[in-house]
């Protein structure tokens, strides 16, 4: 198992567990949680394994208590605790459980917050409302009493992701420098929250106040150049949409290399004979000499390289002001 991706070593110590009674049916599993603490991984790799047991039968979720151990044919029941007051003895001690919070200590903003945890570490694939109810300890129907639904917790975490962002202080002068510093904080963000990028839309942009600071901002940055009203808005719009198109790929890499274990290098090292396979014709002599050359891709250096070719670009068509 040394060489098994990270969720395979996993599954692998909890199916011992089970199988072994050290976790018996009933029993709760680790959580997310203690997984990734226990294990040092990210959370969409802990997501992973409980989803592998899940597939396997060994394992369910229960809403408001997490994951516990599947009862199966030839397993003995989970004993029913009785509690103390209806009992003069017990055996042992109850297990202790996980109470809904009450109604009155979820607030839309505690909501957001570990929504916006939860996408962040597991992904937008990994976010559902019974998942946060079940961080929150709550029932998942006391989150609609302040939620409309997914697609409003989303929106509500769109608002609060992009309204982390604060202008600096100290902005220098001139149109550039100023949309230097908006394309790095938006990118900072894309990072900061891998499932941003994806939950926006250039299309069909959603009404989010949160994100009103940063556009204000780079719109007041070009509207201040000379340029006129359709250069500013098309150069606005081609900026976000530049460091968008870079951001959505940092979600699917990072749920790849929890799946896997393999960052793209090494990844790559293990496609490298069914590369050269499709070139072993010699028609792509071009690619296979450059791809002879050992190449170091790093998605920042990218982002930036890009980042000052567009606006190399914007420089042909914005005007600059004298020095």
């Amino acid at each position: 198992m040394e060489n098994s991706p990270p969720y395979a070593r996993i599954v692998a110590e909890l199916r011992r567990r089970i199988e072994t009674g050290e976790l018996a049916p009933g029993d709760r599993v680790p959580s997310t949680r203690e997984i990734t603490r226990s294990f040092g991984v990210a959370m969409a790799t802990a997501t992973k394994a409980l989803g592998v047991l899940r597939q396997e039968g060994l394992v369910r979720a229960v809403p408001g208590s997490g994951t516990v151990v599947e009862t199966r044919p030839g397993t003995t029941p989970p004993r029913t605790v009785v509690p103390p007051a209806a009992s003069e003895a017990s055996p042992e001690p109850a297990r202790s459980r996980v109470r809904p919070a009450p109604d009155a200590a979820l607030t839309p903003e505690r909501i957001v917050a570990v929504a916006v945890a939860i996408a962040d570490t597991e992904g937008l694939d990994g976010l559902s409302m019974r998942r946060v109810a079940a961080e929150l300890g709550a029932a998942t129907m006391a989150l609609y009493r302040h939620v409309v639904d997914k697609d409003d917790l989303v929106l509500r975490m769109l608002d609060a992701a992009l309204g982390e962002w604060r202008a600096p202080v100290d902005a220098p002068d001139g149109w550039r420098p100023r949309l230097e510093i908006a394309g790095r904080t938006l990118w900072a963000l894309f990072r900061r929250h891998p499932w941003l990028a994806p939950a926006m839309s250039m299309t069909r942009p959603q009404a989010v106040a949160g994100g009103l600071a940063l556009s204000e901002w780079t719109l007041a940055a070009l509207d201040g150049s000379g340029a006129d009203h359709t250069t500013v808005m098309t150069a606005y719009l081609t900026l976000v949409n530049y460091v968008r198109g870079t951001g959505v790929n940092l979600e699917p890499e990072a749920e790849a290399e929890a799946a896997t274990g393999l960052n793209p290098d090494q990844w790559m090292d293990t496609q490298e004979a069914a590369i050269r396979s499709v070139l072993g014709d010699g028609r792509f002599p071009t690619f296979e000499r450059v791809l002879s050359t050992p190449y170091d891709f790093d998605l920042d250096v990218l982002f930036e390289f890009g980042l000052q070719r567009l606006l190399d670009g914007f420089a042909l068509v914005i005007p600059t002001p004298a020095a």
